[in-house]
């Protein structure tokens, strides 16, 4: 398979990437022409985004869509509803990671941005994604979702490169080891 799989998110120092409730409001709010610390830059490198169903409900509550124009894969056993204004933006699947990525790579897609807690969980357990980048906001939120859940095996990772930002926030980048 050469699809690669990429993982861009931010965690709290203590490793949780939402509240208990999903709930994002300890992120920093960006504001027009504020610093987006890489974001737009990663975002260009892919060509389809894959998240799981909660991830997909807290998207689907912002006053806009935030994937405009790129192939949307919503990952989930169910069948979460899709408002009629992204009918046609989204595509629900089910299949195995394994079985999703190659049909993403069969159907034209080379690089896909994987997000969402269980989604990049399930995904790095089956050997699917290649790059993680993660950034730190300077808060202990104390419990939430957390980024990493337990694995049935170590996972090796190669520093790509760190960058701190003046607001406190730390983004590693990181290479998964073959």
């Amino acid at each position: 398979m050469t699809i690669r799989g990429s993982v861009f998110v931010a965690t709290s120092v203590d490793g949780f990437i939402a509240r208990l409730d999903g709930t994002l409001d300890w992120l920093p709010q960006g504001d027009a022409g504020a610093e987006d610390y890489g974001y737009a830059a990663f975002y260009q490198t892919v060509d389809v985004v894959v998240m799981g169903r909660r991830t997909f409900e807290t998207c689907r509550s912002f006053d806009r869509w935030p994937y405009e124009g790129k192939r949307v894969v919503v990952w989930s056993r169910g069948s979460p509803s899709v408002p009629s204004a992204l009918a046609g933006a989204i595509e629900l699947s089910g299949l195995p990671p394994r079985e999703l990525m190659k049909h993403l790579e069969q159907t034209g897609s080379r690089n896909a941005y994987v997000d969402g807690g269980m989604t990049i969980q399930a995904f790095l357990a089956h050997g699917l994604i290649q790059d993680l980048t993660i950034t730190q906001v300077p808060v202990l939120l104390g419990t939430g979702i957390s980024l990493f859940g337990p694995m049935e095996r170590e996972l090796g990772l190669h520093l790509v490169v760190t960058r701190a930002y003046p607001n406190g926030l730390v983004q590693t980048r990181y290479a998964l080891e073959a």
